[in-house]
């Protein structure tokens, strides 16, 4: 496979993925879970078997709450609704032991306000500025010893890119889940989508790294595109088999780690897997296109002079 001749065809494959989660964020929302928007969660376990949510939800329609319910384990379910008094709270407990009729077990009940909620969202965002600006410093800083024949803030650039991609496509699959099966974007998710950040953007420098070493060695026949093409495929390997160690145990936690690990393991698979795709098959291509762009204005002052 030739990485940069068929720089179009990656080009358009990622294209498509972000006009579709483009497409999913802004038609569906984005489904905040109440950790971010304020309101009650309520963990219960039925001591026999668990009614079928139908019957669950349909006992507490009339409260208006705009409840959301999910099973957890065999017996158990989270409820999550909008901020309820303690009176409303026990009038829950009630209708599900009616409905039930055994006595059901409280396993937590916790409450946050929309000040909060607001508080974290606000601090989340601080958080992706910071770390996309700090990334962006690094980078440019790191690679100052190869600013030819590309710049070195241009690798900071094509590396950013590279991470937004890797998030956005993951943020489109979450929104998505959420509109089909009620997931939400919640902390453990936020915290997800960070982590993504540092993993992504180090497999893209990995693959720098070995351009700048390449580019130390090159030789006068050697191109530019020579010199990435060989970098990629000396890294692929490399970048493949760690992205693979890392995923392996998570999807074991996706399967077998309950619910409130469910999404936030799989957030990580998506944003491990594209930040693989991406440091491998879209970072170091637009870094050579942004060299054939110079290339091109180069000839073309030529001819005007």
């Amino acid at each position: 496979m030739k990485f940069i001749k068929n720089r179009i065809i990656f080009y358009i494959f990622s294209l498509s993925l972000i006009l579709a989660s483009l497409f999913f964020i802004f038609r569906f929302g984005i489904n905040m879970g109440i950790d971010l928007k304020g309101g009650s969660m309520l963990m219960v376990k039925f001591q026999d078997k668990r009614p079928n949510i139908e019957s669950i939800l349909e006992v507490l329609r009339d409260l208006n709450l705009n409840i959301i319910c999910q099973p957890i384990e065999e017996k158990g379910i989270i409820l999550k609704m909008k901020d309820i008094s303690q009176q409303t709270h026990q009038e829950i407990l009630k209708r599900l032991d009616n409905l039930s009729k055994i006595n059901i077990e409280t396993e937590s009940f916790q409450s946050i306000g929309p000040t909060i909620g607001k508080e974290l969202t606000k601090k989340t965002e601080i958080v992706i500025v910071l770390s996309v600006i700090s990334i962006l410093v690094y980078i440019t800083f790191a690679f100052q010893k190869i600013s030819k024949p590309v710049p070195s803030f241009w690798y900071a650039i094509s590396g950013t890119l590279a991470l937004c991609h890797d998030v956005l496509i993951s943020v489109g699959f979450i929104v998505l889940l959420g509109k089909l099966y009620n997931v939400e974007f919640n902390i453990p998710i936020i915290t997800a989508l960070l982590t993504i950040f540092g993993y992504s953007i180090n497999d893209t420098v990995v693959v720098f790294d070995r351009i700048r070493e390449n580019l130390n060695k090159k030789t006068e026949k050697e191109t530019f595109e020579e010199i990435i093409e060989k970098s990629i495929r000396q890294s692929f390997l490399r970048s493949f088999n760690t992205s693979f160690t890392t995923v392996l145990p998570l999807i074991f936690i996706y399967f077998l780690g309950g619910e409130s690990l469910k999404y936030f393991a799989l957030t990580l698979i998506l944003g491990i897997s594209f930040g693989t795709y991406s440091s491998l098959f879209l970072a170091p291509q637009l870094v050579f296109n942004i060299f054939k762009k110079q290339e091109k204005q180069k000839v073309l002052t030529k001819k005007i002079k």
